[in-house]
């Protein structure tokens, strides 16, 4: 039977990414259409969807593509694989790149955390090509990889045929702003990629060359994080931007806009519209204690993890948790065992739930064990 409690005690205040059984809010219209072919709105923390627009179109995304490559690239630092001290080669392939560059010569070394600068920064043709051979020892094959990544990732309409997105050779050189702001999600969630593309200008080679952010939105818009933008004839104007106020954290994608200021304006306008509307509640995670019958230890403690969602501005205060978990467990309990759940509900609606899961084995008692348990209870009374 389960019993319905509020939650006991409360945790870190660390949140994790909302879980899949989280219920979707209803995607706005409110806009009308943007001024591009594509677009989408999302919650950079849940992940919910708060406008889109003709989001699943696969397009052209120029320098956009960039994100996967900066994605692959911080996490083969994640795995060790690589280190921001790391210096890079510079091979005649890459050193050829035409288009947004930092005019890297072959045989030129370049720190990998200058570089993730150049391209975050400066948008680097080169610098993003000359990466990727260091980390998978061709273009080739971590465009194989970016391809792969993006399957794991769930991006459906994405497909990539070099690094840094130009496309004058390119044939089917691809994605669509919803699989963007998935990608670009997965990246900011490693915050040196933040700290890069929050710098308007900086230099590289001693201070002998600097840089400009192509998204001018860092420096105009209110809030503004990063993070990339891209633009080719074919692509037009595209950008993926992303920003946060009182804790509210955005993923804006545009793609195909007619020019630069139309571009960035539409998104500032996203933004803003985002910003105005929804904003994201947070719980943090806890632990709970439940007794155990028949086990060698008399309870069993649980846990569960913090849960975020996205609600309409000021509905953050109407929404309330319960848990749902039995009076009590019977052993055996494994550690890992999903016991019950933590509901959140707003309105009267369920917007998600929480696992609670056993930290810990709770064997069954054994005839012994038990003889004695009695034996000392007796002789305490």
């Amino acid at each position: 039977m389960l019993c319905f409690c509020s939650m006991i005690t409360a945790g870190a205040t660390t949140v994790e990414p909302i879980s899949s059984n989280t219920q979707e809010i209803t995607v706005s219209t409110a806009l009308g259409d943007l001024p591009c072919k594509s677009a989408i709105l999302m919650d950079a923390t849940t992940g919910q969807v708060l406008f889109e627009q003709n989001p699943d179109e696969a397009l052209p995304p120029a320098s956009v593509t960039k994100v996967m490559t900066l994605l692959l690239v911080m996490e083969a630092i994640d795995s060790g694989k690589l280190s921001l001290g790391d210096m890079v080669s510079v091979s005649a392939h890459a050193a050829s790149m035409g288009g947004s560059q930092v005019y890297l010569k072959e045989g030129e070394t370049m720190s990998v955390e200058e570089m993730l600068k150049c391209v975050i920064i400066a948008s680097a043709n080169d610098c993003a090509v000359a990466l990727a051979e260091h980390v998978a020892g061709s273009e080739e094959a971590f465009v194989a990889a970016m391809n792969a990544r993006a399957v794991a990732l769930g991006m459906k309409n994405t497909h990539f045929e070099n690094t840094n997105g130009l496309d004058d050779t390119a044939t089917n050189h691809v994605t669509s702003a919803r699989d963007i702001a998935i990608m670009s999600r997965a990246l900011v969630a490693h915050e040196k990629i933040l700290e890069y593309s929050g710098i308007w200008m900086d230099t590289i080679r001693d201070g002998t060359f600097g840089l400009t952010n192509t998204n001018r939105l860092v420096r105009f818009y209110r809030g503004c994080t990063g993070l990339k933008t891209g633009s080719t004839a074919r692509a037009k104007f595209c950008i993926s931007a992303t920003a946060e106020r009182d804790g509210l954290s955005l993923i804006c994608v545009i793609m195909a806009a007619d020019t630069r200021d139309e571009r960035n304006n539409t998104a500032a306008k996203l933004l803003d519209y985002g910003f105005a509307t929804y904003s994201t509640y947070r719980a943090k995670e806890g632990s709970i204690t439940l007794p155990v019958q028949g086990g060698l230890k008399p309870t069993c403690a649980l846990t569960f993890d913090a849960f975020a969602a996205t609600v309409e501005k000021g509905a953050s205060g109407n929404v309330s948790a319960t848990t749902e978990l039995p009076e009590s467990l019977t052993a055996p309990v494994a550690a890992g065992d999903k016991i019950g759940r933590v509901v959140y509900m707003l309105d009267g609606r369920e917007i998600g739930s929480v696992p609670v899961i056993a930290t810990e084995n709770i064997d069954k008692i054994g005839f012994g064990a038990l003889f004695w348990r009695v034996l000392q209870q007796f002789l305490l009374l």
